[in-house]
């Protein structure tokens, strides 16, 4: 009873500011809103690190040839930038997906899992950079408490980095908190993956192999492939590509860019390439695409 008291509250808080369908910033720096009031149909979205908390509704996104299924009771945590394919599989205009979404702070994670590994000797172990896991009673006092705060934003300032903090101890300190600790921690396979996707992010149009991604980390080729893509479900290069693509797209919805300019931006020698690749990841070339799904979403 306790539980579904927390988890209406929850719903209520999130609707309070997330007023139409989409992602909403708030007050408090990480905190996003995300609400939808109709299923929608599998988009390419990079996820950054974060933890999404589902208040209401199902979600699901799908890495590779793996689906994480989560809802309420759940979090998708996301520990490196990740191409995923996302679909809200339950919504209604009666009872929306509701969504909070955290960030993760990579000072406070490093900071922790330092403090963490100290305590016991972990195993370097690759795992994939995102995972679904439960909602226990601490990680949700923490959840309500920073959603409570954005109804007193004078002490927004003072107590959200508190409780974001906490947050970050509660995952870290979880079932899960061992893969994700190896994220963090300098000199992991996981963080030298970490590394190499910071920089692929910092210049997506910057050519590069997998032997000079793999040199940069210090780690031989074929193992820099394998651990690459045992974390993010692709190998260097197809990870640069859906990276590539995914961005395009943003640039193209946010900035009315044309597709030939815009292939250029991101790294393509061919717009006819770019269109071509751009066609088989969204279904449509790139101007047919953008006008089909701005047409969605004002009706």
């Amino acid at each position: 009873m306790e539980n579904e008291k927390a988890f209406n509250e929850l719903t209520e808080l999130i609707a309070q500011y997330a007023k139409c369908d989409g992602i909403h910033s708030t007050n408090i720096e990480g905190l996003h809103c995300y609400k939808m009031s109709a299923l929608n149909n599998r988009l390419p979205v990079i996820y950054k690190p974060s933890i999404y908390v589902v208040a209401q509704g199902n979600k699901q996104v799908i890495l590779d040839k793996d689906v994480f299924y989560y809802t309420q009771g759940n979090y998708l945590a996301v520990s490196v930038d990740l191409p995923l394919i996302g679909e809200v599989t339950k919504a209604s205009q009666s009872k929306p997906y509701l969504c909070a979404q955290i960030d993760i702070d990579m000072q406070i994670m490093t900071e922790l899992a330092i403090k963490l590994q100290t305590q016991e000797t972990l195993p370097n172990k690759t795992e994939k950079g995102v995972f679904v896991g439960n909602i226990d009673d601490r990680l949700m006092n923490c959840i309500l408490r920073l959603m409570q705060l954005l109804d007193t934003p004078k002490d927004i300032p003072y107590l959200s980095p508190l409780i974001i903090q906490e947050i970050h101890y509660c995952l870290l300190s979880g079932p899960h908190g061992s893969s994700i600790i190896q994220t963090y921690l300098q000199g992991s396979n996981m963080h030298r993956i970490a590394k190499i996707i910071d920089i692929m992010k910092s210049d997506i149009a910057k050519k590069a192999s997998t032997s000079e991604l793999a040199a940069s980390v210090n780690m031989s080729t074929s193992s820099f492939y394998n651990q690459f893509k045992q974390v993010t479900g692709f190998s260097p290069l197809q990870y640069l590509k859906r990276l590539r693509l995914t961005q395009a797209r943003q640039m193209m919805l946010s900035n009315n860019t044309d597709a030939t300019n815009t292939a250029y931006i991101v790294g393509y020698e061919s717009p006819s390439q770019f269109n071509r690749e751009y066609a088989r990841l969204f279904g449509l070339p790139p101007q047919r695409e953008i006008k089909a799904f701005r047409k969605l979403i004002t009706n």
